[in-house]
């Protein structure tokens, strides 16, 4: 028998899992694609016109290399913040900016505070570093900004990371108590504050950013509100030298010259922004009603997707997903404690909407072991 080279104990020790199973991954086993694709929180509405034509105007010039230093869409979004071009960086959405946060300030064995339940993929870049995940659960559908400081006390936590708005629940705090959270924090602990929904809720959620503060980096995406999931654009924002330790790991030519553009057009088209935020509160709301129809409890959201409580335990909200991915309706759900009972509906196009509250009565009554009503 062949002898392989050996991985290293960190990675060799780590299970073959990713943190998503993708809808396609999902069409390809089923045999068959999705009605209704509400489950991803992409931006069913797309990129702006502005965006569409611009990058066909220039998709013959992608035979030529990126800009590896990102120049013009770090001075555009620079420019939006009100910050120094040295205070930005780019990369490959904020999944990418993550593994790079892991691999600047996680040491194998490092304690890494998040909320159990929050978004995977922070998870997955800890692990591939050794580090030592210590989870708060969810306190009412929040984050426990309480408990998480506790934590990073207790185990005197290098990182921390906090979605606000927050990815699975949707929830939010208030600019007033993220401050507060950042203030109370060790000047030794490092925040990932992951603003990938900061667009589509209230601006009231968002502390204005303070450059200044060494350890708070913020994260912005181009996969939400700008409609551009598939392109892998995002960037962080944070002190300069912060910056510049991203610079010492970051792939150079990992955002691609049509995703630089794309998110440089995306930028300059504010009121297309405006108009998609507009739409995504109006499906937030029809997503709501649907939920209240078939005696379900919507939850209070600031992103692009309602998470829906099921009124039961875990068990019954995976059955009710696993109907309607029976009935060709993406969508996903929460899995760890407390959150479970809920699923996740992503605000779709119209015609989408329309097969989710056309399926969901059957899904439920499938859960419940009862026939639909007639």
């Amino acid at each position: 028998m062949r002898q392989r080279p050996s991985l290293t104990p960190i990675i060799g020790a780590l299970p073959t899992t990713v943190p998503f199973v993708g809808p396609e991954a999902q069409e390809r086993e089923r045999g068959r694609p999705f009605r209704a694709r509400i489950g991803a929180n992409e931006s069913s509405f797309g990129p702006s016109p502005r965006v569409i034509a611009r990058m066909e105007s220039v998709a013959r010039d992608q035979w030529m290399y990126c800009d590896p230093d990102n120049y013009e869409l770090k001075v555009a979004a620079a420019a939006h913040h009100g910050v120094a071009t040295e205070n930005v960086v780019v990369g490959e959405g904020i999944d990418g900016l993550l593994g790079l946060v892991a691999r600047m300030y996680v040491g194998a064995g490092d304690a890494v505070v998040t909320s159990l339940g929050a978004y995977p993929t922070f998870n997955f870049h800890i692990a591939g570093v050794g580090g030592r995940l210590v989870t708060v659960p969810y306190a009412n559908d929040k984050e426990d900004l309480d408990g998480l400081l506790s934590k990073v006390a207790s185990e005197k936590a290098p990182l921390v990371y906090l979605s606000n708005p927050d990815n699975p629940m949707g929830s939010w705090w208030e600019a007033p108590d993220v401050v507060r959270f950042i203030e109370a924090l060790p000047e030794t602990t490092m925040l990932v504050l992951d603003e990938a929904y900061g667009e589509l809720g209230p601006a009231s959620a968002l502390p204005p950013i303070d450059v200044a503060r060494p350890n708070v980096i913020r994260m912005r995406t181009f996969s939400k509100a700008y409609g551009l999931a598939g392109i892998r654009c995002g960037y962080a924002v944070a002190e300069a030298e912060v910056i510049r330790d991203f610079e010492k790991i970051r792939n150079h030519y990992g955002v691609s010259r049509m995703a630089q553009i794309a998110g440089l057009e995306a930028l300059a088209d504010q009121d297309y922004l405006r108009s998609v935020v507009a739409r995504v509160a109006a499906g937030r709301e029809r997503i709501s009603s649907i939920a209240r129809q078939n005696d379900l409890k919507p939850l209070p959201s600031a992103t692009n997707f309602v998470t829906v409580d099921c009124r039961r335990d875990g068990a019954f909200a995976l059955k009710v997903m696993q109907g309607l991915l029976s009935r060709d309706v993406f969508i996903r759900k929460p899995m760890a404690p407390r959150l479970d009972r809920c699923i996740r509906v992503s605000v779709g196009l119209d015609h989408e909407l329309d097969i989710f509250a056309e399926e969901l009565p059957g899904a439920l009554a499938a859960a419940r072991g009862n026939k639909p009503k007639q």
